[in-house]
């Protein structure tokens, strides 16, 4: 059974879920120290595979991380979106840019704010959550810009390597 995705737009981009022509992005930025706050550095197989998983994630739990794009243009910019996979403790919305050339323009922060609506308001979530690696300033900067606030009695996903847990409030009405 083949994963189905459904789209998300924003006023500049549009969330779509990963196809085959993304895995090549995808394992660039996992060649690079960048991606070493999402599992990285990994071998073109390693992040390969982990490409799998990120369709095959869509495919077992019906939501996942959306590849972000400009509109009018189909290069992917990052991912962001929803995880759950297999032991974590509760749903998150995440978020990854390839390349920093594309930081500092509200692109991270505009596709999390579609994939935290979509996730109150059409997946129904009771809470959400952003793990983010201590060291991921830009990532805390982003989960703070978006309201969230770290809650220190939250479960941790790796307990072996505890990271922050960021809560999302819901949008008041």
């Amino acid at each position: 059974m083949m994963a189905e995705f459904p789209t998300l737009e924003t006023e500049r981009l549009i969330l779509r879920g990963p196809q085959p022509s993304d895995a090549e992005a995808f394992m660039a930025f996992y060649r690079t120290d960048r991606s070493q706050y999402t599992g990285g550095p990994m071998t073109d197989r390693q992040a390969w595979n982990f490409f799998g998983t990120e369709i095959g994630h869509w495919a077992i739990r019906g939501f996942g991380m959306f590849v972000v794009t400009r509109k009018g243009s189909d290069d992917p910019l990052g991912i962001v979106g929803h995880w759950y996979p297999h032991g974590w403790p509760e749903k998150e919305v995440g978020w990854v840019l390839f390349d920093a050339a594309t930081e500092g323009q509200g692109i991270a922060r505009e596709a999390a704010e579609a994939c935290i609506a979509h996730a109150w308001n059409v997946l129904k979530w009771d809470t959400i959550v952003s793990y983010i690696h201590p060291d991921n300033a830009a990532s805390i900067a982003l989960a703070e810009r978006l309201g969230a606030t770290v809650d220190r009695e939250a479960l941790q996903p790796k307990p072996e390597t505890p990271g922050l847990v960021y809560r999302h409030p819901r949008a008041s009405a």
